[in-house]
């Protein structure tokens, strides 16, 4: 279901916004939509206060790994549709 947003700009801010979205052959609802979406995805998605413990947490475990060098070919042969090979 869509939202409708209403925001009141002064004609300055007004004019503004009508020259960026011009600049980049968009409506100004097509531009706001896209400069909201960018500033979203820079927003945290979680409290930032709590990501060290996160980091640190994680660091405690102890997962499986190998060099990086053989897990990217063996990601790409995985891509290829190639048999993989034994991970020990």
């Amino acid at each position: 279901m869509s939202k409708r947003l209403q925001v009141v700009l002064d004609d300055a801010e007004w004019r503004e916004i009508q020259r960026a979205a011009r600049a980049q052959r968009l409506t100004v609802a097509a531009w706001v939509r896209a400069v909201l979406r960018a500033a979203r995805r820079r927003e945290p998605l979680g409290d930032s206060a709590r990501k060290p413990d996160h980091i640190r947490t994680a660091a405690r475990h102890a997962f499986p790994t190998a060099d990086i060098d053989r897990m990217q070919a063996e990601i790409e042969r995985g891509y290829l549709g190639g048999a993989p090979r034994d991970l020990r």
